[in-house]
Parts: C-alpha cells; sequence; structure tokens
C-alpha cells in the first residue's frame, strides 16, 4: 500500500531514512507514552516501528481524523475502525475536515498528531486552533511538515506569517485554489515521482483538489513552521530538521503567550544542525 501511496521514487527517500531517529527520540516518546490522541491523517510510515519517530508502540490510544470517506491515505468510514500498529487496540475513525473538528469536543485528547498533511490544509492557523481546542490542559502536538528545499516546492516562494494570518481572518475554505496559478508555474515535476501519472495529469489532480487534497497550498521552511506553530498558542519544547525533507516539532499547548524566543529568530540554535541551505542560511 505504501508503494502504491508514494510511488517507487518516494519510497526509495522512505528506505534511505529507515534506521535513522529523531535526535532526542526517547524525549518524543515519554511524553507520549500512554496518551490519548488523535491523528490527523494518517496513519503515517514515520510514526510505525520502522519510520525515523516510533511512537505509535508507546502511545495510549489512538483516534483519527480524515476529511472523506474517499480519502487518498484509506478508506474511512464515520465510527470505524482505525488501525495504527498491529499491537494496540483500534481506535477511532472520525471522518470531519482537520480544520473543523466539530464533532469532537473541547479537550477531548491528550495529545494531537499531523504528520505531512498541514501543508495541504488551506487555513492551517484555523487548524492549528482547532487542534489546540481538542487538547486538554498541558496536550502534546507533534507536527511533521515538508520542508521546501528537499521537496518539488523548491521554487516556490516561502508562505508568510502574514499571509497566513490573513487566509484565518478571512475564513478561506479548503476548496480555496489561490495557488494553484503559482504551483503549475513554479513546482520542480522532475521532482515529483512520487506521482507516476504525466505533467497534464497531475496537473489535472491538483485542479480537483478539494476532491483529492493532494496540492501543496503552502510552502514551509522550518522558520515559518515555528512561527506558525508559536502564532497558535503552543510552547515549543522540540524542533528536528531529518533528510530528505521533514522539519519535526514537538509542542504543548499553553495557557496565554508561549515563550518561544529561542526558537525563533536568526540565532536559533536548530539553524546550525539543519541540513537544509535555506535555514542555515539566515543563521
Amino acid at each position: 500500500m505504501a508503494r502504491k501511496l508514494l510511488g517507487p521514487w518516494a519510497m526509495r527517500y522512505v528506505r534511505q531514512c529507515l534506521g535513522k531517529t529523531v535526535p532526542e527520540l526517547g524525549l518524543y516518546r515519554s511524553l507520549l507514552a500512554g496518551k490519548h490522541g488523535l491523528e490527523i491523517g494518517g496513519p503515517s510510515w514515520m510514526l510505525g516501528d520502522d519510520g525515523p519517530l516510533p511512537i505509535y508502540r508507546v502511545i495510549g490510544s489512538l483516534d483519527n481524523c480524515q476529511y472523506s470517506v474517499r480519502a487518498v491515505t484509506g478508506p474511512a468510514q464515520e465510527r470505524s475502525k482505525f488501525g495504527y500498529h498491529p499491537l494496540k487496540r483500534p481506535g477511532y475513525q472520525i471522518v470531519c475536515e482537520g480544520s473543523d473538528l466539530a464533532p469532537i469536543e473541547d479537550a477531548a485528547y491528550e495529545c494531537v498528531l499531523a504528520s505531512h498533511c498541514l501543508e495541504h490544509m488551506a487555513n492551517p492557523l484555523r487548524a492549528l486552533g482547532e487542534w489546540r481546542r481538542v487538547l486538554k490542559e498541558d496536550g502534546v502536538l507533534l507536527v511533521i511538515l515538508p520542508h521546501k528545499d528537499g521537496t518539488f516546492d523548491w521554487r516556490r516562494p516561502i508562505t508568510t506569517i502574514a499571509h497566513l494570518i490573513k487566509d484565518y481572518e478571512t475564513g478561506v475554505g479548503e476548496n480555496d485554489l489561490t495557488h494553484l496559478p503559482e504551483i503549475l508555474a513554479l513546482s520542480d515535476f522532475e521532482r515529483e515521482k512520487s506521482f507516476d501519472g504525466s505533467k497534464e495529469q497531475l496537473q489535472q489532480v491538483w485542479q480537483e483538489n478539494y476532491s483529492n487534497r493532494c496540492m501543496h497550498h503552502h510552502v514551509f521552511d522550518t522558520a515559518t513552521a515555528l512561527t506558525m506553530v508559536d502564532h497558535a498558542a503552543f510552547q515549543v519544547i522540540r524542533v528536528a530538521n531529518l533528510g530528505p525533507f521533514h522539519i519535526v516539532i514537538l509542542a504543548r499547548r499553553c495557557q496565554g503567550v508561549p515563550d518561544n524566543a529561542r526558537f525563533l529568530g536568526p540565532k536559533a540554535e536548530y539553524r546550525r544542525r539543519s541540513p537544509f541551505p535555506s535555514d542555515r542560511s539566515a543563521g
């Protein structure tokens, strides 16, 4: 199934990552161990036993949110079982937008996981606000995003926090295609090997994004990703960069204004360690 979804080129990169783990893996596992969580999208190979951040095994229980019963990642059915690890009891499958978790009550979960899905959402700040709402006080957020340097988005401009705030304030919906002309003009189709069809077929898929959610609305470097999480009132705990294109942010829901100064700005420590040139060049 993974090979079918990702394609042979992307699977080669997956294999290159196997055996590599996120630095301070023990911290991630300790903060998520035994917790009742919600995963947006998924399940993700990155969080399985062979991935770089194997936390499914230690999580207490996990429900899932998919935007449609016809989601690309696999069929979903309201209140059906969500299997995420062979040794774990399946959780519930909830069908709703990841940016509008209306069926879920406030403070329902102890953690929220989201691996490579926020870039597919037209209104990421609204999504982060909803994820914060369904978290208990001091609940943990684990979000993984693609870094533009390693993806077919590398020629596109980084999305600014001002743009994301405007999308939030104007209530941009998931049917938005504002970025489609930029995507068609600047995407590196030679690098987008996870899709086995032609360039024309891929363009058609993106034009029908509301049905398939394959388009990357926004483009992130590590600084933008951290600023976005900070703006959504999460206290960042750790940030890691992992090749070929992963930004991994571990954060906690906090009351009031978070103090993320050490993660923000041109002298932030992650810049020295990041494998991505655009992160290091700003330091």
